[in-house]
């Protein structure tokens, strides 16, 4: 079900404008699962009242809603602060950033804000209450095969929302397979909750890591955003990348279910990634049962 605060939708149509009860209470009445809650048109201040209040009406009904907001985005559009800590109290997801399209400049663009501000937006994530960085457009026209597993990765380690936005009637099978990926969706769906992080990024390449289950284990995501036309030969010590279990790891590549064997903090990782392409690891604590 989708809404917005002002007294009409983005798309012109009727909004929640002082009907927020009304509205609630149909969407109990019909049973919805989801909500989106949108700010087009719309005051700040009435952003401010509004979501907070479409929050505590949505929990009054008993009913477990998902409550997805667009409150933060319409204050960085506008270059505005905003105090994202109250953001877990209201929402369960939020979008912080412009719309995706259907392009590899809509995936670097978003993948290069949530690098930038790490610090922020991983403070703010986690069980229940998630940075939203849009859909997933795998299957679509825009992306690459490539670029497709660079999405889907990198939305696993951001620990994002995973809503396709394709026609599954005639879905490649490529595609198909990338979504279907269920290491890389149990990456995604880590009980912790923890949004990854960029640790590395030089020259066009980065390294992004996730903690992941079993505790001291971790999902990395080496990232090739260079377009020179070969692949990258990389190498980095899990030292470097902050993997120092005294241990030592168990390393899977899990797009191609390639088994690394056994790494320790001081051995050297080294792969090839292709351009605007991801080369994505888990790394679990050796003796671990869930190996």
């Amino acid at each position: 079900m989708y809404e917005s605060v002002g007294s009409t939708t983005c798309m012109d149509y009727p909004g929640s404008w002082e009907h927020i009860a009304q509205d609630v209470q149909s969407f109990k009445e019909w049973e919805i699962d989801m909500f989106k809650f949108d700010g087009c048109f719309t005051e700040h201040e009435k952003l401010d009242k509004s979501y907070p209040e479409m929050g505590r009406a949505l929990n009054k009904t008993g009913r477990p809603i998902l409550y997805s907001c667009s409150w933060p985005y319409y204050f960085f559009a506008a270059g505005k602060p905003f105090n994202y800590t109250q953001l877990p109290h209201y929402c369960n997801m939020w979008r912080i950033y412009h719309d995706i399209d259907d392009s590899w400049n809509s995936i670097s663009s978003i993948i290069k804000f949530y690098g930038d501000n790490q610090d922020l937006l991983t403070s703010v994530a986690g069980p229940g209450h998630w940075n939203d960085p849009d859909m997933l457009i795998i299957g679509n026209f825009g992306l690459s095969y490539e670029q497709s597993k660079t999405q889907m990765a990198m939305w696993a380690v951001f620990a994002a929302p995973l809503f396709m936005s394709n026609d599954l009637r005639d879905i490649r099978p490529e595609f198909k397979d990338i979504l279907l990926n269920r290491k890389v969706i149990a990456v995604n769906q880590d009980p912790q909750g923890i949004q990854g992080r960029r640790v590395y990024s030089v020259a066009g390449i980065q390294v992004w890591t996730r903690p992941i289950l079993p505790i001291g284990s971790h999902a990395v995501v080496f990232l090739n955003l260079r377009i020179d036309g070969t692949p990258y030969k990389f190498s980095i010590s899990l030292r470097d990348i902050g993997l120092t279990n005294h241990k030592g790891y168990q390393v899977e590549e899990i797009f191609l279910n390639y088994d690394y064997g056994t790494l320790h903090s001081g051995d050297e990782f080294k792969c090839r990634i292709n351009p605007t392409g991801v080369v994505m690891i888990t790394a679990k604590v050796q003796g671990s049962n869930e190996l």
